[in-house]
């Protein structure tokens, strides 16, 4: 895979925040958040996890994915544990205006795919004062 500097930025970010408490993530899911013409297409890696486990929300221009990978069960002795256990969460700004009503998720395959259509910018218009009579 080649090197990607703002995903390694990211991460940084989230594990810094987490040291001061912003955030507090257990564990840092793989994401991909790509924009074309009309939406945004967020796709986040969530292997063994079910609906259940997983909750978004929009709040502003944010949108939080964050959920909790259940503990595995009970071991007697791990020969080898790579699998990050416990909650997550990831936060995604979105620079220009979104239709947070058109926002749908689907989880297939332990892949979540999120939709954020843009809306329509509204061109700047210039306002007029009016002159009011004197009272």
């Amino acid at each position: 895979m080649p090197w990607d500097p703002v995903r390694d930025l990211l991460t940084m970010q989230e594990q810094l925040e987490s040291l001061f408490k912003r955030s507090a993530p257990g564990w840092v899911p793989a994401a991909d958040l790509c924009e074309t013409g009309d939406r945004f297409l967020l796709t986040v890696e969530l292997p063994g996890l079910g609906r259940s486990d997983v909750e978004i929300t929009f709040t502003s221009d944010t949108l939080t994915v964050s959920g909790r990978r259940p503990d595995p069960a009970s071991c007697t002795r791990y020969q080898q544990f790579e699998r990050a256990q416990g909650r997550f969460s990831r936060s995604f700004r979105f620079a220009v205006p979104v239709d947070d009503a058109g926002i749908v998720a689907d989880l297939t395959d332990g892949i979540l795919t999120i939709t954020v259509p843009k809306t329509s910018v509204t061109a700047a218009r210039r306002i007029d004062v009016e002159i009011s009579p004197e009272e």
